[in-house]
């Protein structure tokens, strides 16, 4: 390609990319380029396009390198853009087409943005869902089976015996020998619940008398009544009555 049309196709790029084009030698510029639809709420992302033209070119493709300017892509992504890149130019080999690979890298950064959108967008909903689970579970609680209770009053009860094993050492701290010695006495006596439990005929011994009942000779009874109803019948006559 001649100095004159090359100088023309600089002269097209210098008035659609006023600010983002530099010239850094006869065949070699650099251009910012920028998403052509940004997102709200996304890292930008720009990239610089160097781009070298050879003595052949438009019928063999440019020399082209891309650089990141703002955002993060990381070299993976750099590349696959830069395949890319290859593949738009050998499509639109014979003709101009520094304008062309610029549209498609900014098409192509509009791209990668929504991607992260998307991807961002979905990492939020999987958090929120993972968070209503756990807070769904930690109402929810644990289901109770026969053997998760039963292992639950075991350790409970060891638990508890051991608080107040606690409690009374405690407790045994703060008194002197004899009220200790007096204390210990008063938890060895039996209650009287324990005391019934100990001799269960304690509980039956009225129920044993109802049964067998009291004996008793009712025609002693008898007897006796009719003697004292005798006495009273009888009349005592004294001397005066006979005077």
């Amino acid at each position: 390609m001649s100095a004159e049309v090359l100088a023309e196709e600089f002269e097209v790029l210098e008035s659609i990319y006023p600010t983002e084009l530099t010239k850094l030698s006869e065949r070699e510029i650099r251009i910012d380029v920028e998403p052509d639809d940004p997102v709200d709420g996304i890292e930008p992302l720009t990239l610089a396009l160097n781009v070298e033209y050879t003595d052949d070119y438009p019928d063999v493709l440019p020399k082209f390198t891309l650089e990141s300017t703002q955002g993060e892509l990381d070299e993976a992504e750099i590349n696959h853009l830069h395949d890319e890149l290859q593949r738009v130019g050998e499509e639109n080999l014979g003709m101009a087409m520094t304008f062309t690979l610029v549209t498609h890298l900014r098409e192509r950064l509009s791209a990668i943005m929504r991607e992260r959108e998307e991807r961002e967008r979905q990492e939020a909903a999987e958090k929120e869902r993972r968070a209503l689970e756990a807070e769904e579970a930690r109402t929810r609680g644990t289901p109770v089976t026969v053997e998760s209770f039963k292992a639950w009053k075991i350790q409970f009860d060891k638990e508890m015996a051991a608080k107040r094993a606690r409690e009374e050492e405690e407790k045994l701290k703060g008194m002197s020998p004899k009220e200790r010695e007096e204390y210990k006495r008063m938890q060895t006596r039996l209650s009287g619940r324990q005391l019934f439990e100990r001799d269960r005929n304690l509980g039956t011994l009225d129920e044993d008398v109802d049964e067998e009942g009291v004996s008793v000779d009712i025609s002693q009874y008898d007897r006796t009544t009719r003697e004292e109803d005798n006495e009273e019948d009888r009349v005592t006559f004294s001397d005066s009555d006979s005077d």
